[in-house]
């Protein structure tokens, strides 16, 4: 099971060994507001949604992959990673393992401005 979970939206995409793909639903489908894709409760209806779709092809056992976007700051996913985590868990999943996959940059491009920097 994948988690993209940005300050945007909830994205949870569920797949078998091989990866062919199960189910794949998103906090746009669960909610009309945009504002509210991000939001942990439409993150816990969107991995409920994602869960009746699996269970229904016999699906018990999960990898969680988790990925976000991620600064030097907070290399952490979105708001929404665990409690969509948590709902599955509740759902009756058996949760193996929980992966952090996001990106951390490693140094960046040049900033602009030069040498002395941006005059305003």
């Amino acid at each position: 099971m994948y988690i993209h979970a940005t300050n945007n939206n909830t994205i949870i995409h569920i797949t078998d060994l091989a990866g062919f793909t199960i189910t794949k639903t998103s906090g746009g489908m669960t909610t009309k507001q945009s504002r509210l894709k991000a939001n942990p409760t439409t993150a816990m209806f969107t991995a409920k949604r994602a869960a009746e779709k699996a269970k229904e092809y016999g699906v018990n056992t999960l990898y969680v992959r988790m990925k976000g976007k991620g600064t030097k700051s907070s290399p952490v996913p979105g708001p929404g990673s665990r409690a969509a985590v948590k709902s599955l868990s509740r759902e009756g999943f058996q949760i193996i393992s929980v992966i952090n996959t996001t990106k951390i940059p490693r140094g960046a491009s040049k900033e602009r401005g030069g040498r002395r920097g941006r005059r305003v």
